[in-house]
């Protein structure tokens, strides 16, 4: 059998386009003598891929021309004390969206903070009132990382209408609402999708009929070749920190999909790194943006 073409989707060049798309509309609030959008980050204790997230949002920030802002606590930190700092971001007006890094230490309850956020506010899409209208197509902030996906599909304009997606993963954050949006009417949208997860018990098979996978299990090249249909597109949400002596940092980055393997049956396929990361960035900066126009306008 031939190699089957393949092209990549750059995350990282298609966020580069859009920053400068935010960046324009950022120069013309100023001029018009609106504020920029401010985002604010809440970090708990001091956990490595948490600090790189939230460092690379806040880089992200000054290069579209949005202000931000950094709030630290310790791990030690008492609920009602990050409650408490939510509510005065709630209430702030000079703070246009916020997100609380997560994961919490353990003595947090994660729901009741989600929940404490103003749906207003909530860029990173968790709220249940935005998760409740996204899931009917009503205009919401939608999660970074599956907006992101969608915003990578319609760019690199891929035919999704009537296709069979496979998202592997069931999370909050990524794989209910990625089936959700695959589902919406319109393109991207209007496809057949297959949530699988560790209970699937026939994963292979399912993948093998996809036209789209979408994978987001977070285990480290999960997707083999041997899963793949020929001409298949295939979203890398996965990022694993995973031992690599010939790195300085003395790791790399891995994805879910075994690259090599299924490459040559791919007829689109996301890098890792440089696919879904940048576009999850760029994404959180769009909803924070469509936070300032609904406050400020």
């Amino acid at each position: 059998m031939a190699e089957q073409s393949y092209t990549l989707l750059d995350g990282k060049g298609t966020s580069a386009r859009i920053k400068e798309e935010i960046a324009q509309e950022v120069a013309a609030r100023l001029a018009s003598g609106k504020p920029a959008p401010h985002l604010v980050a809440i970090l708990v204790g001091h956990d490595g891929g948490s600090e790189t997230y939230v460092a690379s949002k806040i880089k992200t920030c000054a290069e579209v021309g949005f202000r931000s802002s950094l709030v630290r606590f310790e791990d030690d930190v008492t609920q009602e004390q990050l409650l408490a700092e939510i509510k005065r971001l709630n209430e702030d007006p000079d703070v246009h969206g916020f997100i609380v890094q997560l994961p919490l230490p353990k003595h947090i309850d994660e729901q009741k903070i989600i929940e404490a956020v103003d749906p207003a506010k909530d860029v990173d899409g968790f709220h249940p009132i935005n998760v409740g209208r996204m899931s009917i197509g009503l205009p919401c902030f939608v999660s970074a990382t599956p907006q992101g996906i969608i915003e990578l599909l319609r760019r690199y304009e891929i035919d999704t209408r009537g296709k069979h997606c496979v998202v592997l993963g069931r999370s909050n954050i990524v794989g209910k609402p990625m089936a959700q949006l695959l589902l919406h009417k319109g393109n991207p949208g209007d496809c057949t999708v297959t949530v699988c997860h560790s209970r699937t018990p026939n994963i292979k098979e399912l993948c093998l009929q996809a036209d789209i996978i979408v994978a987001a299990l977070g285990v480290p090249e999960f997707l083999r070749g041997d899963m793949v249909k020929p001409g298949a597109v295939i979203i890398d949400v996965g990022t694993t920190r995973v031992p690599d002596a010939t790195k300085k940092s003395g790791f790399r980055l891995s994805g879910d999909v075994a690259f090599g393997e299924v490459v040559p049956k791919a007829s689109f396929i996301t890098p890792v790194p440089g696919g879904v990361g940048p576009m999850t960035i760029v994404s959180l900066m769009l909803n924070t943006l469509q936070a300032a126009r609904q406050q400020q306008d």
